[in-house]
């Protein structure tokens, strides 16, 4: 046998007093609710029981949605201020050389990336030695590269931002980096009337950094300041 103990006559006037604390406590009200049910017996089918499940069952989805939709907001806040504080880096540097270096340090760290290249078209058959003095951020491609590379031209409805998943890249892009790089964003530049396009590649090491069906938004944004700053150095 066994024998339920009465509550106390402390916890009773408690309750009395503040029954609002069995109403928030949702471990309670469960318990409260299988205990009725028990009491009346198996025969009898509680609609109010039911409805409560179920209305517990969509608050538990209201809540999983409320804390998708907070997490997303504070992530779209966290990839706009690295999008912010990389533009202004751009639109500090006094001359192309030095925007170069920066690209392939400071920028490439503000933005959160392994790897960043600036890729110009060109119809020259050979690069001008004169480049190599940037390093490896600045590289020369032939016309239709960007095309090509993006798998994609523009004039057909290509996108002007591209993220996707890769193995490994063509070493003159990436260099000894594209052994690693897995994912990337192609940013495709338009440098002005009579010039051909450019692109910005930003290769990471993960492989879920970029990926298709993420927002574009912000980086098409960073090209379209990149790219004017762009014409200004090459005016």
């Amino acid at each position: 046998m066994t024998s339920n103990a009465p509550i106390t006559e402390d916890v009773r006037e408690q309750l009395l007093t503040q029954p609002e604390v069995i109403l928030e406590d949702h471990d309670m009200m469960r318990a409260l609710i299988a205990a009725n049910e028990r009491a009346m017996g198996a025969n009898i089918v509680d609609l109010r029981g039911i409805a409560m499940e179920r209305l517990e069952s969509r608050l538990d989805r209201l809540e999983d949605t409320h804390r998708s939709v907070i997490a997303a907001a504070y992530e779209n806040l966290a990839g706009m201020n690295i999008i912010h504080r990389a533009t202004l880096r751009i639109l500090e540097q006094d001359d192309f050389e030095t925007l170069l270096h920066e690209l392939g340090t400071d920028i490439a760290d503000v933005l959160r990336v392994d790897c960043l290249r600036l890729v110009l078209e060109t119809e020259m058959t050979e690069a001008d030695p004169a480049l190599k003095k940037v390093g490896d951020v600045l590289v020369t491609a032939p016309r239709g590269f960007s095309d090509d590379y993006i798998g994609r031209p523009r004039e057909h409805g290509g996108p002007s931002v591209t993220l996707r998943q890769v193995q490994e890249q063509d070493k003159k892009l990436f260099g000894d980096s594209g052994y690693w790089i897995r994912s990337e964003a192609l940013i495709r530049l338009d440098i002005g009337e009579g010039r051909l396009p450019g692109m910005l590649v930003m290769g990471a090491e993960d492989p879920h950094q970029f990926k298709p069906g993420q927002g574009t938004d912000l980086l098409t944004y960073f090209g379209g300041v990149f790219e004017r700053t762009m014409r200004r150095w090459l005016a």
